[in-house]
C-alpha cells in the first residue's frame, strides 16, 4: 500500500475505532511456503542485506514526505515575557526563532492568535538516532511529529521503518510527572516485575519520556534490568511520547536530512520549566503543535495511538490476538484519576501500585470497598491524608466530581456508569494485600520473598492485560489460553487457567497445541501434554500440512522445499510428497517415501490458506480444522514421527526431545534424526547453526546407545531383533541401516551390535570355535563329519549329511578365507606368468590367470547390480562407486584390460607386460581390504589412509623446495641445456636425491672432471658440463653461491619439512588412535556385508554360482532379497510387543539419564547457585523491611507513651481532687500531640495557656551566661528531643548563677515562658526578660542559568536566598535579628549593606510579605526569655529588576571575618534549624523546590 493510501486508512480508523483496518492482517502474516521463486532463501544470503547508509537514506526520503512538524507562521506579541526578560510571540517562541515570513507576514492576519490559522505543517526536520552525550554509546530512535499526525504512520514508522516487532502487549504507564519518592522494597518489586512482563511478553512500554517522576521510574527500571541481565533476554521497547515545546536542549535534535547520531545533552539544573529527555528510553516521539513550554500537547495523539496499536491484529505461531493493553499507575495527581477513569470505560484495565503515593494511594485504599462506603467525607479524609498541603487548593466541587467517578451509587444523579475494584482496577502492594486481587496474590506475598513480590506484579499485570476485551464463557478461557501462548507465560496458564475450575477437552487444545508448536514455545507443549492431549489425535494430515507450510523462513529446509516447489512445472500448492522428496535426500535412498504421491483418481485433500486459519479472537475459531469430515481420509500412519521430524528439521532441540519421549519406535527415531541433522549440518552456509545441528545429532546418537544399552541388558536377543527390525514407520529400513547412513559410528561401535555382527559373520558356527579348525576344515572338508567344528543349531549339531556341509560353507568366514586363499594364489599365478612364463602367445597358466580375472569381473558386476532395495541402477551405481576398494578393482580391472590388448598385439607384446606389471601392484594393494576384517591389522591400515593424506600434503611443500633449487642450480651450473629428459634429471631427479643423501660431485667444483660430462651436451648418455674454462679446465661458476644454496635446501628440506612430516604422522596417529577401534568396527559392518552376500565358491569356480543366478534373476525373474539376518520384518503382534518393550526401557533411560544430570557437577553447581541467590534475596528482603520494622516499632513505642501520659494526667488529677498533692509541686508531663494552631517546628510546643505541657527541641544549650538553673524536678519534667534534632538527651550539668536585686526576682517570677519549661531560668544570652522581637528578612531571587533563564528542579522553579556567616560559626544564617531601639532594620542587616542603601531596604520590607509571626524555638531561649520573630520575605522576581542590581551593588561586609552570598534553596543547606522553616514556608509560597 502506498504513503497516502496508507495514511487514510489510518484516518478513517481513528474516526471510528470499531473498524477492522484493512491492513491489520499484513503486519504480521504467515510465511507461506508459495512466494516467489526469486525471493528464494533470500534471508539466508548476507548478500541481501541493506547495509546501514542504505537504510539512512531510505528513512531520510520517507520520513519528510509522511510525517510533518509544526511551526508558527504569524508572529504576535504576548503580554508575557519569557523567563530570561525576552519578548515572545503567543506560541512562547521568541521573533528570533521564527521565520522571516512569521516577522514580516505579507498580509496583516489579525489580533490575536489563533493556532488554526498561524500555525502550519512542514515536513519533519528533527528524525533519526539519538545518543545521550556522556551516558554511553546507547543508541536510541526519535522523530518529531506533528499532533494532527495519523496513529497509522507513526505505526508503519515504528514497525516497519524502525525495525520493532508487533507487540504482544501495550503496557501505557502513568502517574505523577513531578519526582516523587517511593520506598526501596517497592521501587525494587516495581522495577523488576514490569521489566519481567515487558521481557517475557514482548510488551511496549509507553510513558511520557521525560526524566522525572513516573518516567524517570520507568527508565530506570529499564537501566537496572539491561545491566543486570544477559543479553538473551532481549532488550526491553519503551517509548516516549513528550512534548517537542517542552524538550529542553532540542536544539541539537534538528537535522532536516537526519541526525545519524544526533547527540543530545541532559542539563537537568538549567532546564528551567523545560524538561530532558530520559537516557534510558529507546525510542522517541515528540508531539509538536507549534508552541513552546506548553505541557500536555502528547495527551491526545498518545491515546489515539494506544488505542489505535490495540485494535490492531498480530498473529504469531498461528494465533491470532488483538494486541492488549494495560494500564499503570504510579503516584499522580487529579488528572491521573481522570485518566484512570477514561481507560476503565474504553475497557483498558488498570494496574495502581499501592504505596507510590498521592492518587495511587487514595485508589488502592478505597479500591477494595463496597460502593455505598465510599462517600465525599470518606475520600476528603484520604484526600487530606495523601495530598496534605494540596489538599487546600480543592474545591468541593472537585471532590464531589471524583467520588461520582469512584462510586456513582452514592450520588443517583451522576452519569455514569459504575466503576468496581474487580471491573478493571487492580492494586498491587508490598505490604499486605487488601484488594480483590490482592487476596489472590496473598499465597504468594504471605511467603514473604523479594523474589515472589516480584512474580506477583508480574502475575497481577499479565491477568489485567488479559481482561482488556470482554470475553465470557468458554470464549473467555479460550481467550485467555491464546493471550497466554502468544505471550509465552506458561507460569500464567498453569495457575490461572489449568485449574479444577476448568477442565479442557484435549480437542479444545489441538489449535493452541499448533500454535505453540510454531511459535517454539515447548512449555507449552509439555503443559498441553500433561492435561490429556494426545499427539495421535492431533498429529492429523491436515494439521501436518499447516505446519510445513508454517516453517521457519530461515531453516534450510525451508529453502530446501521452496526448490523442489520451483521444480515443479505447474507450481502447485505444497503437499506432503514434496516434503517426503526433500526428507528421501536425508535420510538416503535406503529409505522408502514417508508420504506418498497422491493418486491421480484420489479426491485432493483439503488444503486450508493460510489466512483463513488464522485462530482470530473475533472470528470463528480454528477448532473446525480438527473435526474429521465424513469421508476425509486422515494420515493416522505415526503421527509422532511426523511431529519430531518437523521439529528437527528446524533444529528446535526443546520441542524435539519433548516428542521424541513420546515416541515408540524411538531407537528408529533417534538415529533418523541424527541422520537428518548431519545431511543439513553439511548444506548449512551458517557456522554457529552447524555447530548446533552437529551437537544435536551426537545427542541423539547417544539417547540410541543409552536405550539400546537398557534393551541389551534386559535381553539381548531382543535388542538384536530391534537392529534389523523393518521399521514401517521410517521408510522399511531399519535401525542398523540408518546408523550407518548416519555414520553413527558410536552406536555401531556398541558392543552388543558387534556381538551382533560377529554372530552374522560366523553364520550358524558357534563364534567360539577355532579359526585353524575352519581351515583345517576348509582344506578337508570331510573332517566335518568328524565334529571338529560346532554348530548354533541343535539340529545341524546332530546332522552328518549334506545340510551340515551347506551351512559351513555359507557361513561368511568361511566365504571370506575362501575367497583369500584364492586371491593369494591367484596373484602368485599372475606373478608366475610375468617373471617366469610371459611368452608370445599365451600358456595354459596365462589363460588360467585370463579365466580368473573374468570370474572376479563377474563377481563385480553382480555387486553393482544387485539391488535388493529397488533403489534403482544409477543410485545403486553411485553407491558403488563411492567405496574406495571397488573403485580400485575397477581400476585394476580395466588396466588389465588395456595390458592384455597391448599383449595380444605382436608389436606391443613387451609394453603389454609393463602394463600388467604395474597392475599387479594394484591387485597386491586390494590385499589391504582384505586385511581390514583383522583387529590387530585392521586399524592400523586406517591410520595408513589417514596418513595418506597427509603425505599429498607434505608432498605440495616439498615440491616448492625441490622445484626452486633445481631451477636455480640447474640455471646456475648449466649453460643452455636443450635437452628435456637431462632438465627433468636436474632440476627434479638430482634436487629429489639430493635430499636423501646423493649430492652432485661438481657441485663444489672440487671434483670437476671433463670426462663425466658431455661439454656441448651432445653425448645423450652424459649430462652437460657447467660452466668452465675451456684453457684451464677449471668450473668458473660460483663455488660458493651453490655451496650455500645446497646448505640452505638441505636445512628447510632434511630438517624442516622432514620433521614436519613427522609431526604430522605423531599427530595423525595420536588423533586416529583414540578412535581407531572405532572406525574399524564400524567399516567392519561393510565387509561382512559384502561376504554374507557372497555365493560361496570362491572364483574361478564363482562362475558357477554367476551361471545359477543369471538363469534365476534373468530368466526366472525372481527379485534379490536382502539377507533375514540383516533385514526382518516381524509379525504385526511381536512387532508390536516388541516396541511396548522399548517404550517401557526407554522410560528407564530417561529416568537414569535425569539421575545423572542431577548428580553432575555443573547440576549441582547451579543448584548452589540457585540456593545462594534465594539466600541473598531473603537478605535483602530482611535488609529492605528493616526501616520498616523500626519504623513501627517506634510508632508502637509513640502510642504507648501517649497512653502512659494520658493515665499519668488522670492520676495527678485525680491525686489533685483528693487533696493528696499541691499544685506547687506537681509534675509536668509532656502532651500528646503538638498543637494545630502553631507550625511546630517554629515554636516547638503549644499556645501559652498550656504553661508547662511542652517541651523544647533548641533551647537545651551547655553554656547560658546570666542563667539559674531549674529545680530538680523541673529538669527531670523536660520531654525528650524530638527525632530531628541532634540533641538527644538532657543537659547533664546546669551552671549556677547568681540573681543580683530583687528587680530581677519580680521579673523572673512575671516572665514565664509560653511554650513551657527549658531547664534554665533567667534570660541566658538574651537581651531582656521575656519576649525578645526579632526581625528575619528573607531575600530571595530565581536562580537563572548561562542563558538567562529560570533553573528548574523536579518542575519547580529553583530559589536563591541572601544568606550571611558569622566568624566563629559553622551555620549560615538570615541576614536578620534583633534590632535597636527606634531602628527598622536589624543590626546584622546593617552590617553586610551600605549605609547609603539602608533607606531603599526599608522601603522594601514595607512591601514585603509576612511569612510568620510568633514564638521561635531558639538554643538561646531559657524559662524566662525567649524569642519571638517576625520574617518579612522580600523577593525579586526579574533578574533585570534595578533594585536587585542595587542590592548587589551595596552588599558588604563590614566585619572581615564576615560572609555573604546568595544560597541555592535546599533542605540540606547548612542553616539555622529555625530559619530553615521559616525558608520553607517561603518556598511553600513561590511554589518554588525545596
Amino acid at each position: 500500500m502506498e504513503p497516502s493510501a496508507l495514511g487514510k486508512a489510518g484516518s478513517k480508523q481513528e474516526e471510528g475505532f470499531g473498524a477492522q483496518p484493512m491492513w491489520g492482517t499484513d503486519l504480521g502474516p504467515v510465511p507461506n511456503l508459495r512466494r516467489s521463486n526469486s525471493s528464494l532463501c533470500k534471508k539466508r544470503g548476507p548478500q541481501f542485506l541493506f547495509n546501514g547508509s542504505e537504510k539512512q537514506k531510505s528513512l531520510s526520503s520517507w520520513i519528510p514526505e509522511n510525517i510533518k512538524k509544526k511551526e508558527c507562521v504569524y508572529f504576535v506579541e504576548s503580554p508575557k515575557l519569557s523567563d530570561a526578560g525576552k519578548v515572545v510571540c503567543e506560541c512562547g517562541y521568541t521573533r528570533e526563532q521564527h521565520l522571516e515570513e512569521a516577522v514580516r507576514p505579507h498580509a496583516f492576519q489579525g489580533q490575536e492568535w489563533d493556532p488554526k490559522r498561524h500555525v502550519q505543517e512542514r515536513p519533519t526536520d528533527a528524525f533519526g538516532d539519538i545518543v545521550f552525550t556522556g551516558l554511553g554509546r546507547k543508541v536510541g530512535k526519535y522523530v518529531r511529529v506533528s499532533q494532527d499526525t495519523p496513529s497509522s504512520t507513526i505505526y508503519q514508522l515504528m514497525t516497519q521503518h524502525w525495525g520493532l516487532d508487533v507487540p504482544n502487549l501495550l503496557i501505557s504507564v502513568t502517574g505523577g510527572a513531578k519526582d516523587f519518592n517511593m520506598k526501596l522494597r517497592l521501587k525494587s518489586v516495581f522495577r523488576r516485575g514490569l521489566v519481567k512482563v515487558a521481557q517475557t511478553t514482548g510488551a511496549w512500554i509507553i510513558t511520557g519520556g521525560s526524566h522525572t517522576g513516573v518516567m524517570k521510574q520507568v527508565g530506570e527500571a529499564v537501566r537496572d534490568s539491561s545491566l543486570s541481565s544477559s543479553h538473551d533476554n532481549g532488550d526491553v521497547v519503551t517509548i516516549g511520547i513528550a512534548t517537542w515545546g517542552t524538550v529542553h536542549n532540542r536544539e541539537g535534535l534538528v537535522h532536516p536530512t537526519g541526525g545519524f547520531p544526533a547527540e543530545y545533552v541532559m542539563d537537568e539544573e538549567g532546564q528551567g520549566h523545560l524538561t530532558c529527555l530520559d537516557s534510558n528510553h529507546s525510542h522517541f516521539i515528540l508531539v509538536d503543535d507549534g508552541t513552546h513550554g506548553r505541557y500536555g500537547v502528547e495527551i491526545p495523539l498518545r491515546t489515539k495511538l494506544e488505542k489505535f496499536i490495540s485494535e490492531q491484529t498480530k498473529e504469531r505461531g498461528g494465533v491470532a490476538i488483538k494486541i492488549p493493553i494495560v494500564c499503570v499507575v504510579l503516584e499522580g495527581g487529579p488528572g491521573t484519576l481522570h485518566t484512570i477513569y477514561n481507560a476503565i470505560t474504553h475497557g483498558t484495565p488498570c494496574v495502581v501500585v499501592e504505596g507510590s503515593g498521592r492518587v495511587a494511594d487514595v485508589i488502592a485504599q478505597v479500591a477494595s470497598l463496597p460502593i455505598s462506603e465510599i462517600t465525599i467525607s470518606l475520600i476528603q479524609q484520604k484526600l487530606a491524608v495523601f495530598f496534605q498541603e494540596l489538599f487546600e487548593t480543592f474545591t468541593e466541587g472537585r471532590i464531589v466530581e471524583w467520588t461520582k467517578k469512584k462510586a456513582p451509587s452514592c450520588l443517583p444523579s451522576a452519569n455514569v456508569s459504575p466503576v468496581r475494584a474487580g471491573d478493571g482496577i487492580s492494586t498491587f502492594s508490598s505490604a499486605e494485600p487488601d484488594s480483590p486481587v490482592g487476596r489472590r496474590l496473598a499465597r504468594v506475598l504471605l511467603g514473604g520473598g523479594f523474589e515472589r513480590q516480584v512474580k506477583a506484579l508480574d502475575t497481577l499485570l499479565v491477568p489485567a492485560a488479559s481482561r482488556s476485551h470482554d470475553h465470557f464463557g468458554h470464549e473467555n478461557w479460550d481467550h485467555q489460553l491464546k493471550l497466554a501462548v502468544a505471550w509465552n507465560r506458561v507460569d500464567i496458564a498453569r495457575s490461572e487457567l489449568f485449574t479444577d475450575e476448568r477442565q479442557w477437552k484435549p480437542s479444545e487444545l489441538h489449535p493452541m497445541m499448533a500454535a505453540a508448536l510454531i511459535s517454539n514455545k515447548p512449555e507449552f507443549v509439555k503443559l498441553f501434554l500433561e492435561n490429556g492431549l494426545r499427539l495421535k489425535d492431533f498429529g492429523t494430515w491436515d494439521t501436518l500440512l499447516y505446519l510445513y507450510e508454517n516453517l521457519d523462513p530461515s531453516c534450510l529446509f525451508y529453502c530446501k522445499l521452496q526448490k523442489v516447489l520451483a521444480e515443479e512445472p505447474a507450481s502447485p500448492p505444497l503437499q506432503m510428497h514434496h516434503v517426503a522428496q526433500v526428507l528421501r535426500e536425508l535420510l538416503g535412498d535406503s529409505t522408502q517415501p514417508l508420504y506418498p504421491r497422491p493418486r491421480s483418481g484420489e479426491r485432493p485433500r483439503l488444503l486450508l490458506p493460510v489466512p483463513h486459519i488464522k485462530l482470530n479472537v473475533q472470528g470463528v475459531s480454528l477448532r473446525s480444522l480438527y473435526k474429521r469430515s465424513s469421508g476425509h481420509v486422515t494420515f493416522t500412519m505415526d503421527p509422532i514421527r511426523d511431529l519430531l521430524i518437523w521439529a528437527i528439521v528446524q533444529n528446535r532441540r526443546e520441542l524435539a526431545e519433548i516428542i521424541w519421549a513420546q515416541a515408540q519406535d524411538c531407537t528408529a527415531a533417534a538415529l533418523a534424526c541424527s541422520k537428518i541433522l548431519k545431511e543439513l549440518s553439511k548444506e548449512e552456509e551458517d557456522t554457529d547453526s552447524s555447530e548446533e545441528m552437529l551437537a544435536l545429532a551426537d545427542e541423539y546418537e547417544l539417547r540410541a546407545i543409552g536405550v539400546f544399552t537398557e534393551c541389551y541388558r534386559k535381553d539381548e536377543e531382543r535388542a538384536q531383533k530391534l537392529l534389523v527390525r523393518v521399521s514401517e514407520a521410517w521408510g522399511k529400513t531399519t535401525c542398523l541401516q540408518l546408523a550407518l547412513e548416519a555414520k553413527d559410528m558410536k552406536f555401531v561401535s556398541h558392543g552388543g551390535i558387534q556381538a551382533f555382527l560377529t554372530k552374522v559373520w560366523w553364520g550358524q558356527l558357534c563364534v567360539d570355535t577355532g579359526l585353524w579348525r575352519v581351515i583345517l576344515c576348509m582344506l578337508a572338508f570331510p573332517l566335518l563329519s568328524t565334529g571338529l567344528v560346532s554348530f548354533r543349531e541343535r539340529q545341524l549339531q546332530a546332522e552328518r549329511g549334506l545340510a551340515r556341509v551347506r551351512a559351513f560353507f555359507n557361513a561368511p568366514v568361511v566365504i571370506f578365507h575362501l575367497n583369500t586363499l584364492s586371491y593369494f594364489c591367484f596373484l602368485c599365478l599372475f606373478a608366475y606368468v610375468l617373471m617366469v612364463d610371459f611368452q608370445p602367445s599365451p600358456s595354459w597358466c596365462e589363460r588360467l590367470v585370463y579365466l580368473w580375472l573374468f570370474s572376479l569381473v563377474c563377481e563385480e558386476l553382480r555387486q553393482l547390480l544387485y539391488d535388493p532395495g529397488e533403489c534403482g541402477l544409477v543410485k545403486v551405481a553411485v553407491l558403488y562407486f563411492s567405496d574406495f576398494w571397488n573403485k580400485l578393482d575397477v581400476a585394476a580391472i580395466l588396466l588389465f584390460i588395456a595390458g592384455l590388448v597391448c599383449r595380444l598385439m605382436p608389436a606391443a607384446l613387451y609394453p603389454g607386460r609393463i602394463v600388467l606389471s604395474l597392475d599387479f601392484i594394484m591387485f597386491c594393494l586390494r590385499l589391504m581390504h582384505i586385511f581390514t576384517i583383522s583387529k590387530t591389522l585392521g586399524p592400523k591400515i586406517i591410520i595408513v589412509k589417514r596418513m595418506m593424506k597427509d603425505v599429498f600434503f607434505f608432498l605440495f611443500l616439498l615440491a616448492v623446495w625441490v622445484v626452486s633449487f633445481g631451477v636455480a642450480k640447474q640455471a646456475i651450473l648449466i649453460h643452455n641445456e636443450s635437452r628435456v629428459d637431462w632438465i627433468f634429471r636436474g632440476v627434479v631427479y638430482h634436487s629429489y636425491l639430493t635430499i636423501f643423501g646423493q649430492i652432485p660431485t661438481y657441485i663444489d667444483g672440487v671434483n670437476f672432471s671433463l670426462d663425466q660430462c658431455s661439454p656441448n651436451g651432445t653425448d645423450p648418455y652424459k649430462p652437460k658440463c657447467p660452466e668452465s674454462d675451456a684453457t684451464r679446465h677449471r668450473p668458473v661458476f660460483p663455488e660458493w653461491l651453490t655451496v650455500i644454496l645446497l646448505c640452505l635446501y638441505l636445512l628447510f628440506t632434511n630438517i624442516l619439512l622432514l620433521n614436519l612430516l613427522i609431526a604430522m604422522f605423531n599427530s595423525t596417529f595420536q588423533q586416529v588412535q583414540e578412535h581407531t577401534d572405532q572406525i574399524w568396527r564400524f567399516q567392519r559392518h561393510d565387509l561382512i556385508e559384502e561376504y554374507q552376500s557372497r555365493p560361496p565358491a570362491p572364483p574361478p569356480f564363482i562362475l558357477l554360482s554367476h551361471l545359477h543366478l543369471f538363469i534365476k534373476r534373468v530368466v526366472l525373474k525372481i527379485p534379490a532379497k536382502r539377507h533375514k539376518q540383516l533385514k526382518n520384518k516381524l509379525e504385526k503382534s511381536e512387532e508390536a510387543a516388541l516396541l511396548s518393550w522399548e517404550t517401557y526401557l526407554k522410560e528407564i533411560y530417561l529416568q537414569s539419564l535425569q539421575s545423572r544430570q542431577r548428580q553432575r557437577l555443573e547440576h549441582r553447581v547451579q543448584h548452589v547457585s540457585d540456593r545462594v541467590d534465594c539466600m541473598a534475596d531473603v537478605l535483602q528482603m530482611d535488609r529492605l523491611k528493616q526501616p520498616g520494622s523500626v519504623e513501627q516499632r517506634l510508632a508502637s513505642l509513640e502510642v504507648q507513651v501517649a497512653q502512659m501520659a494520658s493515665a499519668l494526667c488522670w492520676v495527678v488529677e485525680a491525686l489533685r481532687g483528693s487533696g493528696l498533692g499541691s499544685e506547687e509541686g506537681a509534675p509536668t508531663l509532656a502532651p500528646q500531640k503538638a498543637s494545630e494552631g502553631q507550625d511546630p517546628t517554629l515554636s516547638g510546643g503549644r499556645q501559652a495557656d498550656d504553661w508547662g505541657d511542652s517541651h523544647h527541641v533548641n533551647a537545651r544549650h551547655l553554656l547560658y551566661p546570666n542563667a539559674l538553673p531549674s529545680d530538680a524536678s523541673g529538669c527531670l519534667a523536660l520531654a525528650p528531643a524530638a527525632p530531628s534534632s541532634p540533641r538527644t538527651c538532657c543537659v547533664a550539668r546546669c551552671v549556677s548563677h547568681t540573681i543580683s536585686g530583687a528587680q530581677d526576682i519580680t521579673r523572673l517570677q512575671r516572665a514565664r515562658n509560653p511554650m513551657g519549661r527549658t531547664g534554665l531560668r533567667g534570660r541566658g544570652a538574651l537581651s531582656c526578660f521575656g519576649p525578645n522581637h526579632t526581625l528575619q528578612p528573607v531575600v530571595t531571587r530565581w536562580k537563572r542559568n548561562q542563558d538567562g533563564a529560570i533553573c528548574r528542579k523536579s518542575i519547580k522553579k529553583i530559589l536563591e536566598v541572601l544568606v550571611v556567616k558569622r566568624p566563629r560559626s559553622e551555620n549560615w544564617a538570615l541576614p536578620g535579628g534583633s534590632r535597636d531601639p527606634g531602628e527598622t532594620l536589624p543590626r546584622k542587616l546593617k552590617q553586610v549593606l551600605r549605609r547609603e542603601f539602608w533607606p531603599a531596604f526599608e522601603s522594601l520590607l514595607a512591601r514585603g510579605k509576612e511569612v510568620y509571626t510568633g514564638y521561635m524555638d531558639d538554643p538561646r531561649n531559657t524559662d524566662n526569655a525567649w524569642i519571638e520573630t517576625v520574617a518579612v520575605s522580600v523577593h525579586f522576581p526579574d533578574q533585570s529588576d534595578a533594585e536587585l542590581k542595587k542590592l548587589n551593588t551595596h552588599l558588604l561586609a563590614h566585619d572581615p571575618g564576615m560572609s555573604i552570598r546568595w544560597q541555592v534553596v535546599d533542605k540540606r543547606i547548612p542553616l539555622y534549624a529555625s530559619h530553615k522553616a521559616v525558608l520553607q514556608k517561603v518556598a511553600t509560597l513561590f511554589g518554588a523546590y525545596y
